[in-house]
């Protein structure tokens, strides 16, 4: 049986990553692969209720080191309930958000060593990251307008402007270092352009892989 491919979507708040998770499911399944859609934080029981726990208002002021091992934590039992079993069955993994999102917002925009975040992802991943990145990428000010009309702001989404900018320039900057794996995608474009960038990057990503 042919080992799954692993494909993430990344980006800041109001991105569109939800309607492009849909049109990347239905390029996946019309390729005729059979696909695993999940989240992070979440994916598992445990990692659902540390999601709460991270992006809940009960525990505004949590300390910079708890959220990064937190995410880990979650990311632990996701990895092992979950997506490498899927991989393993010759599943298509297509996660909202990963080890990317850690380095963007856990190093760009707390502040965290990069080196301290590969410690983790080297322990808890062992060398299992994403086939493809989807990076969709548009402005703070775009972004944050765009989550307003869409839910009340969760503990992340309270963050000040300066700390998103922080967190986009990290994920251009892997996005620079990684050309071949993350692509990114101009989500500040209407609907209907962004739906075809998407598509045309996993169209090469398919093609590559036959």
């Amino acid at each position: 049986m042919d080992q799954g491919s692993f494909i993430t979507l990344e980006g800041i708040e109001g991105a569109g990553k939800t309607t492009c998770m849909a049109q990347l499911r239905l390029l996946i399944q019309q390729a005729g692969k059979s696909c695993l859609e999940t989240r992070e934080p979440g994916g598992t029981q445990l990692g659902e209720e540390l999601r709460q726990l991270l992006l809940g208002h009960k525990h505004t002021g949590m300390s910079d080191d708890a959220e990064l091992l937190l995410m880990f934590a979650s990311r632990a039992e996701h990895l092992q309930q979950k997506i490498l079993p899927a991989l393993g069955q010759g599943q298509w993994v297509l996660c909202d958000r990963f080890t990317d999102a850690t380095y963007a917002y856990q190093g760009g925009g707390r502040g965290i060593a990069f080196s301290r975040i590969l410690a983790l992802e080297e322990w808890v991943q062992k060398g299992v990251r994403p086939d493809l990145t989807l990076l969709l990428d548009l402005s703070v000010e775009q972004g944050l307008e765009r989550a307003g009309k869409r839910s009340a702001p969760d503990r992340f989404e309270s963050e000040a402007v300066e700390f998103f900018r922080r967190v986009r320039q990290s994920y251009l900057e892997l996005a620079g270092n990684e050309p071949d794996r993350i692509k990114v995608i101009d989500a500040s474009r209407d609907l209907d352009e962004v739906l075809v960038q998407v598509t045309i990057a996993v169209n090469n990503f398919l093609q590559d892989k036959t």
